[in-house]
C-alpha cells in the first residue's frame, strides 16, 4: 500500500473537469484508488463521489493506492494531481 497527501492548488479545487479526469486515470489502473479528504474517503474512479467531497483550494487530501500496479498508480495520480491540481 502507498499513501501521500497532496495539497491542491487549482484556484477552483476539484471541480468537474479534472474529477472526471482523475476518475478515467483512476480506473486504467488495476489498483484501489482512493482519496480522503477529512473523514470522508471515496474511490478516486467514482467522479460524483471526488466531486462531492468539496474539496478546495489550499485543501490538502491523502491518496491511498493498493493493488497490483500501485507503483504505477502512485505515480500516475501523482503526476496527474501536480500538473492538474
Amino acid at each position: 500500500m502507498i499513501t501521500f497527501d497532496y495539497t491542491i492548488r487549482d484556484e477552483l479545487g476539484i471541480h468537474a473537469r479534472p474529477a472526471g479526469m482523475l476518475a478515467k486515470i483512476a480506473k486504467s489502473f488495476d489498483s484501489d484508488i482512493t482519496i480522503t479528504k477529512g473523514e470522508k474517503t471515496v474511490g478516486a474512479a467514482k467522479l460524483m463521489a471526488l466531486m462531492g467531497l468539496g474539496v478546495k483550494c489550499g485543501d490538502t487530501i491523502t491518496v491511498t493506492v493498493n493493488g497490483g500496479n500501485e507503483d504505477a498508480a502512485a505515480e500516475g495520480i501523482k503526476s496527474f494531481l501536480e500538473n492538474n491540481l
